[in-house]
């Protein structure tokens, strides 16, 4: 899918979030990617378009909504207008209580 095409989606979508830019969601930040915590319970999937997706334990997409990093900052707002924010402290997620590490790509393994 072209840029065009995604940024097309996103606007039609509503995926972007108030004050995230379309560049933004062209160049994304250096947080894009999966975040665990340490037992695999909670896992967030920060995705290039502003969307995230939060796994909990066997439920899939337990959690779903937009977010937005400004900085170290991210805040989050869930589809259902629930919010929540989380600080990224020497490449660890910071959120909620709980401590959410960097996945590593399987192929760096």
């Amino acid at each position: 899918m072209s840029a065009k095409t995604t940024v097309a989606a996103l606007l039609i979508s509503g995926a972007l979030l108030p004050g995230v830019s379309l560049a933004q969601s062209e160049n994304p930040h250096p947080y894009v990617g999966m975040w665990v915590t340490d037992d695999g319970h909670v896992r967030h999937e920060l995705l290039a378009n502003g969307r995230y997706d939060e796994a909990r334990g066997n439920r899939e997409s337990a959690y779903q909504g937009n977010y937005r990093v400004t900085g170290n900052h991210i805040d989050y707002v869930d589809d259902t207008g629930f919010t929540a924010d989380g600080e990224f402290i020497n490449d660890v997620l910071y959120h909620g209580g709980m401590v959410l590490r960097r996945k590593s790509n399987p192929i760096d393994e």
